[in-house]
């Protein structure tokens, strides 16, 4: 037996959840074999999306330090000829390095909020998934299980229930 408000597991002849502390008689008890699939795997979505990030922080500033130190060293040393197109591989590395960081950084937030039950990470995880599959192989694979586990409309409500009892802890 389970606790409708939180999921965890009670006996049938308690008045208290011990988890969130709800009193509850025997029809608000409900019988699962198992918590939702929001609770089993946003703790998950959530981790995979700051792993991820942090590659893509890492990407990002490696992209920065190639164009502001790498591209005009190389420019400046005149190996790379009078035709190398310098400052323009500087600025498209740039605004490219600029671009994964701010991805990076959404990703955190969105790991973070998940994590946290915070209701505004659901909707910018959905976002960052669909943007996430053009980014063969692991932005698509992570980008599938969190659609899958957040998408649906059943997901929704799973979710919001989630948030609302982590906002009461």
């Amino acid at each position: 037996m389970f606790c409708d408000r939180c999921g965890s597991a009670v006996q049938a002849d308690q008045r208290f959840c011990n988890q969130c502390g709800r009193q509850f008689s025997d029809a608000l008890v409900m019988a699962r074999s198992s918590p939702n699939r929001v609770q089993e795997h946003v703790r998950l979505v959530g981790i995979l999306w700051l792993a991820l990030s942090a590659f893509n922080a890492l990407a990002g500033f490696i992209l920065l330090i190639v164009a502001t130190e790498l591209i005009p060293h190389i420019q400046m040393s005149g190996e790379a000829g009078p035709d190398f197109p310098g400052e323009f591989l500087t600025t498209l590395l740039g605004v490219i390095g600029v671009a994964v960081l701010v991805k990076a950084a959404a990703g955190f937030a969105a790991g973070y909020g998940l994590l946290r039950r915070e209701t505004w990470a659901r909707m910018l995880t959905l976002v960052l998934s669909f943007l996430a599959l053009f980014n063969f192989p692991l932005g698509t694979a992570l980008g599938i299980y969190s659609l899958w586990v957040l998408f649906p409309a059943e997901s929704e409500r799973e979710y919001e229930e989630a948030a609302r009892v982590a906002g009461m802890a």
